[in-house]
């Protein structure tokens, strides 16, 4: 791998793909834990695939905007190290399959050619910033939130605060009130806002999906966008402090502000104001680089198919807030599309639009910048490409995670099942190619990313266990679910299980009943006043199993009958450390703290420290059998088994040792301290250990 190392400009960079490449190195000699590998890979985006000896590559694209010169690396990466697919995720990454894990460093050092970046993409980290994939174009924003966006971003990657928490965090920039992004569904959701001729956000937290969907709550009605920076600092210490770390079904921020309520929350973070370097960040957006559209004479063309030409125009054009330009939509199935296009549409809007194409949250691409005498144009260019499919964003346009293709979580078919109900639209309901009132979302399993319980019509798979003990593929159908915009939002209700081969069968007759009953209503209004009950007995004879076919166990886009393999998960999964690799890391912090204080950041060399301390004490407690649930819990559990007891003289508490962390403000001398207290922490518990060891072996 020596070839990439001498290729990459950025020191950062190439230090974090060799010590990649090293790591790999001696997982495969054996010399580093299987868990512990895991973490690692996963903070760099590599992510464990359904099929063995392969992984997934998650690339991670701030705010899903890709200039022509990324896309064409991606796509270089993608034939050379993968199958020549790319696949858009719900948070605005691509994500290529089947890479050999030794390849891995190779690949992303190519993808760091053109500012491309694994790191972060997966694991318990801070994931994708996304964003509304209008922003800057948006005729309804008081403002671009990309410069916002792209800064938060840039603080926080590889940024200590956040490399190693209980489990991941999300988060979102809504450029309007429509809050196109989410927000109430997010770990922190930013809504811009103006007020007095100042932009700030509306911020939600503790929101989130999965088997216990959270509505977020307010955070702050309006905070000044020099503000966003240092009070997510603050969340992050709080969470990475406080959060659950040893069950994972509990180890998001959601469970937390469940446990300890909004205002102690905010509590605690004004309790790290003292530990944060910057009180305001503030964030000059003037000073963004955005894309520029060329000017360039429109070609002539014929268009020979007007009335499909007509109706992409009213469903796939999107105005701008510009004048004279408009953004195209292109509705990409299931969020799958191929190099050989990627490259001819990198090109396409280099030569006649902005040079950039943006990724949405609903796995499909928009073209900013379009100018309206190009429109013609274009859509000839697009067909070429098979990109001018009608229904952008309408309810044809389903959105589905990978499901059972390459998740190991993945339960039943989400693909297969969405490919059908496309098809059931299309010929059946052709209105609906217009309709945007109705949203219909997908996800292989509970873990709802393919937010499944915040649509209008959500599906999960599931299986179902008939009366003679044979398993068939199943689909959870939910309804009522919605975005009301501003940072209010629906869960979707469960109401009832079917065979996955009558999910079209549940699909019409909901659409039948909304059809002959709505009178003008939207889908969420009309759940409202029918609920779930009237749906259950619509809906219930559908669940029934005693009479199910041969077909019925085989699951959609399969031809072989359906058997239930679930793997192991690997969507930001708790780490269970050995005791001797928890105290390298301690020495490897230490390591990591010392080069932050000669480099002068001085909040980062004091975070290393305190992790390393953190290590230290989990390391002893492991090694007592005892609870390590929080960073907080193993604080105190050490306080009491080992200072409290005199095994370990430390001249003070270990919570007032280690807690100095959010009492002193980050400078230089107490840095030189705190980094010194956690060397001596260390050397004091590992010479305890040893002794205790020793002792140990000597009575048996």
């Amino acid at each position: 791998m020596q070839s990439f190392r001498t290729e990459i400009e950025d020191p950062i960079v190439e230090r974090d793909i060799i010590e990649l490449a090293q790591k790999i190195e001696a997982f495969n000699k054996g010399k580093i834990d299987e868990e512990k590998f895991r973490s690692l890979r996963l903070a760099r985006g590599v992510y464990g695939q359904r099929q063995e000896g392969v992984q997934m590559i998650r690339i991670k694209l701030p705010y899903g905007k890709v200039m022509s010169n990324q896309l064409r690396r991606i796509s270089d990466v993608s034939d050379e190290y993968s199958r020549g697919r790319l696949h858009i995720t719900t948070r605005q990454d691509i994500q290529i399959h089947y890479v050999d894990l030794n390849r891995t460093p190779e690949l992303w050092a190519e993808l760091e050619k053109d500012d491309v970046t694994l790191r972060e993409a997966c694991g318990n980290t801070v994931r994708n910033v996304t964003a509304s994939e209008l922003a800057g174009i948006d005729v309804n924003e008081p403002f671009d939130v990309s410069p916002y966006a792209d800064a938060l971003f840039r603080f926080f990657l590889r940024n200590p605060i956040c490399q190693e928490m209980g489990r991941k965090f999300k988060v979102s920039f809504s450029s309007s009130d429509e809050d196109t992004g989410l927000s109430y569904m997010h770990d922190l959701g930013f809504i811009a806002k103006v007020e007095n001729g100042v932009r700030g956000f509306k911020v939600m937290i503790g929101g989130g999906l999965g088997s216990q969907p959270r509505h977020a709550d307010v955070l702050y009605e309006f905070l000044p966008s020099d503000k966003i920076i240092p009070t997510m600092e603050g969340v992050l210490r709080v969470f990475d402090r406080y959060g659950e770390r040893k069950s994972r079904a509990k180890a998001r921020i959601k469970f937390l502000l469940k446990d300890i309520e909004l205002d102690a929350f905010k509590a605690l973070v004004d309790e790290e104001q003292n530990a944060i370097e910057f009180k305001s960040v503030p964030i000059n957006a003037d000073a963004y680089v955005a894309s520029k559209p060329v000017s360039i004479q429109a070609p002539e063309v014929e268009i020979k198919d007007q009335k499909a030409f007509k109706l992409w125009k009213t469903t796939n054009l999107i105005p701008q807030k510009q004048e004279g330009y408009v953004a195209i939509g292109i509705k990409v199935l299931l969020g799958d599309f191929y190099t050989d296009k990627a490259r001819l549409l990198a090109d396409l809007v280099e030569k006649y639009a902005a040079g950039e194409i943006r990724l949405s949250l609903r796995q499909n691409i928009v073209i900013p910048f379009v100018k309206e005498d190009l429109v013609c144009f274009f859509y000839t260019e697009l067909e070429k490409l098979g990109f001018v499919e009608a229904g952008y964003n309408k309810a044809v346009d389903i959105t589905a995670c990978p499901g059972t293709d390459t998740c190991n979580l993945g339960i039943a078919s989400s693909t297969g099942i969405a490919d059908e109900l496309e098809r059931v639209i299309k010929a059946e309901y052709p209105q609906y190619l217009e309709n945007s009132d109705v949203v219909i979302k997908i996800s292989g399993c509970m873990n709802a990313c393919g937010q499944h319980n915040m649509a209008n019509i959500g599906f999960q798979g599931m299986s179902v266990r008939t009366p003679d003990k044979l398993v068939a593929p199943a689909l959870q159908v939910l309804l009522g679910g919605g975005n009301l915009g501003n940072g209010n939002g629906l869960f979707a209700d469960k109401v009832v299980k079917v065979p996955s081969r009558r999910g079209p069968e549940a699909l019409r007759r909901i659409l039948n009943d909304y059809e002959a009953n709505a009178n003008g209503k939207s889908f969420v209004e009309y759940y409202k006043v029918t609920g779930d009950r009237y749906f259950y007995d619509l809906l219930n004879d559908l669940q029934d199993v005693t009479n199910l076919t041969q077909e019925d166990y085989i699951d959609w886009g399969s031809e072989t009958k359906y058997e239930k393999e679930i793997g192991i998960g690997e969507c930001a999964g708790v780490v269970i450390d050995l005791i001797a690799t928890l105290f390298f890391e301690s020495e490897e912090k230490i390591s990591d703290a010392k080069e932050s204080f000669e480099n002068k950041v001085y909040s980062s060399a004091i975070y290393h420290a305190y992790t390393s301390m953190v290590n230290s004490a989990k390391a002893m407690l492991l090694a007592e059998n005892k609870s390590t649930n929080t960073h907080a819990g193993i604080v105190s559990q050490f306080d009491e088994l080992f200072v409290a007891s005199s095994k370990i003289d430390l001249d003070t508490s270990f919570s007032e040792l280690i807690y100095q962390l959010n009492k002193f403000a980050p400078t230089k001398d107490f840095a030189s301290t705190y980094i010194s207290n956690a060397n001596q922490f260390l050397d004091k518990v590992r010479t305890y250990r040893e002794q205790e060891t020793k002792l140990k072996k000597k009575a048996v």
